[in-house]
């Protein structure tokens, strides 16, 4: 099994290039389904769920071609042989769900498997479910499967959502393009990846007015074709990476970073004091006056604080001066990072959905487990603050969301190295 060592005490400077997004490419991906002609997905990112989601694909008849070192998606769904998305795969990542949609859409049939993914809590599918039931679907749960059929065709009608879901917006949406009639969407998730989404579609043909709003409205039509998208920059590597040189020091570019898809969260650094600056390639990031001051932060749906960012932000907290309180109000158990944290030396006190985090001086070096995708990277994040050296074990979760995390740090001058353990 890898883990990640980081010897702390070097401020960053240079060029971090921000990949396409994760979250975005799981949703564009099973988009392919909807259609008989090509869809072709240029800024793909090169990660472990990307290639778990093209097997599950294939396995449903897709033909997958990974272009230009994987930066390029080639997929058609042009015969599909299946309808049924297995156990074995859909286990390892919950953004598997997202085929029930489309498979429904387009034939009128689909079993899907419950989805696996990061332990962070419940994150329930009943949403998915509820909300393509408003179309007409059938569904029956039996044998850790979703059993779900529309005999005659989708057709359109009004949901809405009693919380907000990203997944369960994307799956709507995609099986909405199909439906017949006019479908309205309310309480639906804006984040960026539902615009990139719905843009992806448009190009594809469909009718799709309001997305970026909690209102969407989609007028089905007949069929949907090819088209060639760019998937939209990760905001949460993006994120991250702007922490980077907030925690060790120095300056760092993202390049192809946008204060637009990150408002919330610059607005927070800011605060911190923490310059960010939109430059001609991207977002400049640096200390203001060679320190961070300690800030409050509640996670929301976008476009407030993310959530992805909330184990990130709280390592830079471990070393900001004074006390700063972070109120989780996505996921019931995403804290699984602090005991990992006060290994090093912070100073946290968690009580149900809120961390409370006293600034300490210096963080020490120390073994420490990833537990979740976000969790893993904060522990890189506060190794770089930290004196003396940090090992990361079971980075498996890294790699589901993070490409190239030890070439992009080494590249702004991070000390850095992936290791084998015995």
């Amino acid at each position: 099994m890898d883990s990640i060592v980081v010897t702390g005490g070097n401020e960053l400077k240079g060029q971090i290039p921000i990949a396409g997004a994760k979250n975005a490419c799981l949703t564009l991906m099973p988009a392919t389904l909807l259609s008989e002609e090509p869809l072709t997905l240029t800024n793909a990112p090169r990660l472990s769920d990307i290639v778990t989601m093209t097997t599950l694909l294939r396995s449903l008849g897709v033909e997958a071609d990974v272009k230009e070192d994987g930066r390029v998606l080639a997929l058609s769904s042009q015969a599909l042989t299946s309808h049924r998305a297995d156990y074995d795969i859909v286990r390892k990542m919950r953004a598997s769900i997202l085929v029930l949609g489309p498979l429904l859409a387009r034939d009128g049939v689909a079993e899907v498997s419950l989805p696996g993914g990061c332990a962070i809590g419940a994150r329930p599918v009943d949403l998915h479910l509820r909300a393509l039931e408003a179309l007409g679907a059938e569904l029956d749960l039996r044998d850790g499967y979703v059993h779900a059929k529309a005999p005659g065709g989708l057709k359109g009608g009004r949901v809405e959502f009693p919380l907000v879901s990203v997944g369960a917006t994307e799956n709507v949406l995609m099986a909405a393009t199909l439906a017949k009639g006019t479908t309205t969407i309310e309480n639906a998730a804006r984040e960026p990846e539902i615009v990139d989404l719905a843009d992806c579609l448009r190009r594809m043909g469909a009718q799709i007015e309001g997305d970026g709003t909690s209102s969407i409205t989609v007028q089905g039509v007949d069929r949907l074709g090819g088209a060639s998208h760019p998937v939209v920059t990760d905001r949460i590597e993006l994120g991250t990476y702007m922490l980077a040189p907030a925690i060790a020091g120095g300056e760092v570019e993202c390049l192809g970073g946008r204060i637009d898809l990150l408002g919330a969260f610059c607005e927070r650094l800011d605060a911190a004091g923490v310059s960010v600056e939109e430059t001609s390639n991207g977002i400049k990031v640096a200390r203001r006056n060679g320190h961070v001051r300690a800030v409050d932060v509640t996670t929301a749906p976008y476009p407030g604080f993310p959530t992805d960012l909330q184990a990130q932000m709280m390592a830079l907290m471990c070393v900001a001066e004074g006390i700063s309180t972070l109120h989780e109000t996505i996921f019931e158990n995403r804290f699984m990072h602090a005991p990992e944290l006060s290994r090093m030396g912070a100073r946290i006190y968690v009580q149900g959905g809120t961390a409370r985090v006293t600034g300490v001086e210096k963080l020490r070096g120390a073994r420490v487990m990833a537990t979740d995708l976000r969790a893993s990277v904060s522990l890189i994040l506060a190794g770089l603050a930290a004196e003396g050296t940090t090992q990361v074990s079971r980075v498996y979760h890294l790699d589901r969301g993070y490409e190239q995390v030890e070439q992009k740090l080494r590249g702004v001058g991070a000390q850095i190295e992936r290791v084998q353990e015995p």
